[in-house]
């Protein structure tokens, strides 16, 4: 408190100034300390504020102080087992991410080495995906007792669980690749890429001779693949295989290498293969792509097949016979075995005839020899389409050969009712069933066809004498054998059926002498040469024969009648020998002898008969013809003239290409003679 002013005195007033002084710096100072504090009171605010809004997790950081006693003793175990499995889990993430770069790498340059990082990547990931959910579980056993004992803040509470929950979903089987970010999933991309290249370099069309020795090749083609190939292609299954990964293999494997063998085929130029029924008349037109079928057939099965299905083998034994037997099976289906079989299926279609009968023994044929390749190669299961078109094939094939061989008797006797060729010739039919009839008995096909028969009979519950082949091909043979004796007796013109005997039976007795037929008929065969001798004596004396006797001498001898009567009997003679000899020549030119030896031997003897009689008659009458003036009407022919056009004749015409059609009726041939309506198509 400021002391009282004193104000009387000098002394006084002296005293009173300096206190007014001493109280005016009091002031001043005191104003000073009020402006200091208030510039401290400002300062103080902004703090305030600032320990305002941290006091919230400060709150937080010491309510643990403010917890239980036994709460807090107890989190720290707690805490103590989660932190274990949650670091062990953290450093092998941490090694997962150090092989990135290893397995980022080109496996070509290291495979074993490759393929050995990525057996760790797998087991570091194995060891990831059992140990992730227990450190998620101690986590959430962490936060559960940190809820219920209020030792944490709720917002940290909130983040954790938050974290937890994405932990527990990134855990789940779906997400468990984003354990490492994707890496597997590459390095297993990297290693299929190297199956697909080691597959691709080392898969070679295997190269084509000519295909006229296709069939000699018979030396099965080795393992394509070297062994070591083989080994890494086995090394990198095993890891593509413990990551499911079996199919994507199969996968890459059978488009490699079925595209090989497709290739191999291409050089063989198999379009054929594709043919329709509707694209041909009858098998003959493609009897060629048949025998090309057969070697076509052996050749991929002996030597792409049977190569494709060591090398499945080789490379999936170790996986299991049904894995690598469905990958062959795959293989030879999409390189095209199912062509071939479909090409002998679209043969069984075409129309019946003798010919498609030997076509189906080829075929018959080509899958017998095949037989036990097919078996054993096609035999499991995976194979079961090939198995059913293979059987479905041999049946067509066996109830074809069945159908034809029992009908054709019944076509041969339809025949018979058929005129005779107006040329005298050998009837095609004549020529084509004594041809035919060998081959069915030839070394060739005999014995396929006697199997082919029993095959048949046996699905009957029947039994098959190989009796029954001979007798019904003798059948064959005799029906022919009649129809000629028929076609003998249809010809009104006894010249033209005598013509018609001796060409027919020398045509028997030529083919049939010295064959299987020729052997089974005996003695038969030289009557069919005594009937030929025996028919060309008649047809000479019938009608060449007859000529020289329009050359008579009679009355011209020593020109009895005188000169000019001799020269009206030569004139007259020779006219009637020409008009003779013309119209025979002109009507027997058309007649036809195909066998070359017969041909020459009947125009040599017709000239043996009338050349040396013209000969001679010219020699001695002719000068009295010549003198004639209208001697060209008399002397037409020179000797020489003469004899080449009896040389000339019976020449063959072009032949017309043609078989027995064999009628098929809804499938089924028509039986006996209930049905005449069939046509008969043999051209004579």
């Amino acid at each position: 408190m400021t002391a009282p002013v004193s104000i009387d005195g000098k002394g006084k007033g002296k005293g009173s100034i300096e206190n007014l002084v001493s109280a005016t710096r009091s002031l001043k100072a005191s104003l000073e300390k009020s402006r200091d504090l208030g510039f401290a009171l400002q300062k103080a605010g902004s703090r305030l504020e600032d320990i305002s809004q941290r006091l919230p997790t400060l709150e937080a950081a010491v309510r643990p102080i403010r917890a239980d006693k036994e709460a807090l003793v107890a989190v720290g175990g707690h805490i103590n087992r989660a932190v274990g499995p949650a670091a062990a889990v953290l450093k092998v993430f941490d090694a997962v991410h150090g092989l990135e770069k290893s397995l980022l790498s080109d496996p070509r340059n290291d495979l074993p080495g490759y393929l050995s990082v990525l057996k760790r990547m797998e087991e570091a990931l194995r060891f990831l995906g059992d140990n992730c959910g227990l450190a998620i579980q101690w986590l959430e056993d962490i936060v559960e007792y940190l809820e219920d004992n209020n030792v944490a803040d709720e917002r940290y509470l909130a983040n954790l669980k938050k974290s937890l929950k994405i932990l527990r979903d990134l855990q789940s089987d779906e997400d468990r690749i984003r354990l490492d970010g994707g890496l597997l999933n590459a390095a297993l991309d990297k290693l299929e890429n190297e199956f697909r290249r080691l597959l691709t370099e080392h898969s070679v069309p295997l190269p084509m001779s000519s295909s006229s020795s296709l069939g000699e090749q018979a030396c099965i083609a080795p393992s394509p693949l070297p062994v070591t190939v083989i080994q890494k292609l086995q090394a990198i299954l095993g890891r593509l295989i413990a990551n499911n990964r079996l199919d994507r293999c199969i996968s890459i494997y059978v488009e490699v290498r079925s595209s090989n063998v497709r290739a191999s085929l291409q050089a063989l130029d198999l379009d054929y293969l594709e043919i329709s029924v509707s694209e041909f008349n009858d098998v003959q037109s493609i009897e060629g792509y048949i025998a090309k079928w057969g070697k076509h057939l052996e050749f991929a099965v002996k030597h792409l097949f049977e190569a494709e299905f060591k090398l499945c083998n080789d490379v999936f034994e170790r996986i299991g016979l049904d894995v690598w037997m469905g990958c062959f099976a795959k293989i030879v289906t999409q390189a095209g075995i199912l062509a071939f079989l479909q090409f002998g299926k679209t043969v069984t279609e075409s129309k019946n005839d003798p010919i498609k009968l030997l076509k189906l023994l080829d075929i018959f044929a080509s899958l017998n020899k095949l037989r036990l390749d097919f078996n054993r190669l096609f035999g499991g299961a995976a194979c079961l389409e090939i198995q059913n078109l293979t059987r479905d094939l041999i049946k067509r094939v066996i109830d074809g050969v069945a159908e034809i061989f029992w009908e054709l008797l019944v076509q041969v006797e339809l025949q018979r009712q058929n005129s005779p060729p107006l040329d005298g010739a050998v009837p095609r039919l004549v020529s084509f069933i004594i041809d035919y009839s060998n081959k069915l008995l030839s070394d060739d096909y005999r014995p396929i066809l006697t199997q082919a028969l029993v095959i048949h009979r046996s699905w009957k519950k029947e039994k098959f004498q190989e009796g029954l082949l001979i007798g019904e091909v003798m059948n064959l043979v005799r029906a022919i054998e009649q129809n000629l004796d028929a076609w003998i007796k249809a010809y009104e013109d006894s010249t033209l059926s005598n013509f018609f005997a001796m060409n027919n039976h020398w045509h028997l007795h030529k083919h049939l002498k010295g064959t299987k037929v020729g052997e089974l008929m005996g003695e038969k065969v030289k009557e069919h040469e005594q009937y030929k001798d025996y028919y060309a004596a008649v047809f000479l004396r019938d009608s060449w024969s007859k000529l020289p006797s329009h050359l008579s001498r009679e009355g011209l001898i020593m020109f009895s009648g005188g000169r000019a009567t001799a020269r009206d009997l030569v004139k007259k003679r020779l006219k009637t020998f020409n008009e003779a000899f013309e119209d025979m020549y002109k009507k027997q030119s058309v007649w036809v002898i195909t066998d070359k030896e017969l041909r020459e031997k009947t125009c040599q003897l017709i000239v043996q008969t009338i050349v040396p009689v013209y000969r001679s008659y010219m020699q001695n009458y002719g000068p009295l013809v010549e003198q004639d003036p209208s001697s060209s009407k008399y002397a037409k022919y020179t000797v020489q003239n003469l004899e080449k056009m009896l040389l000339s004749l019976y020449q063959p015409k072009p032949l017309r290409f043609s078989s027995l059609k064999v009628r098929q009726t809804s499938g089924k041939f028509s039986n006996g003679a209930a049905d005449h309506r069939r046509s008969n198509s043999m051209v004579m």
